[in-house]
């Protein structure tokens, strides 16, 4: 799977050479970011004429991430959702590997998905939700927070909200 540190990099500059940005909420309501993943898909399938496999779709208050599959699995292109609209693709990461999804495999509740880890961590900060590739083109959810004391949680969550896993970062 394409590493968390080298989309961590690959976000910061995309945020870096982008402007505005949205200040939507952290809430699980439906007008949350995590309604930007699906969009974000569709906006990308769009560009490309068609339905495409993704490593990782990550949405912040800011923006959303969408890393592309291409040649086979061994390269992602990185392309960034912002305020509505798909911009230009960064340039591609070589050397990716892991796990594919399409478009339909994306299933949650909008309103509900982020609900677990605000009840269970009710002062932890949301920072992104991401939807992961997994085997057989199924994906995995994971919110990632922080807490007050500045430690990072991974959190895997059912398409519910359930929390599933937390892993401290």
């Amino acid at each position: 799977m394409i590493r968390r540190s080298l989309l961590l990099v690959a976000s910061l500059i995309a945020l870096a050479s982008c402007s505005g940005g949205s200040d939507e909420t952290t809430s699980g309501g439906g007008d949350s970011f995590v309604s930007n993943i699906a969009a974000a898909a569709a906006a990308v399938d769009a560009a490309l004429g068609g339905p495409q496999e993704f490593f990782e779709i990550t949405a912040t208050p800011q923006l959303t991430n969408v890393f592309v599959a291409v040649d086979g699995g061994t390269a992602a292109v990185p392309y960034i959702y912002l305020d509505g609209e798909l911009q230009e693709p960064a340039p591609r990461i070589e050397g990716a590997a892991g796990q594919t999804f399409t478009a339909d495999a994306i299933d949650f509740d909008e309103t509900r998905v982020l609900v677990g880890v605000e009840n269970d961590l009710p002062t932890a900060t949301i920072d992104a939700f991401s939807v992961e590739g997994g085997p057989g083109g199924f994906v995995r959810y994971v919110v990632s927070a922080r807490s007050e004391q500045g430690g990072v949680l991974d959190i895997v969550v059912a398409p519910s909200g359930a929390v599933i896993d937390v892993v401290l970062l």
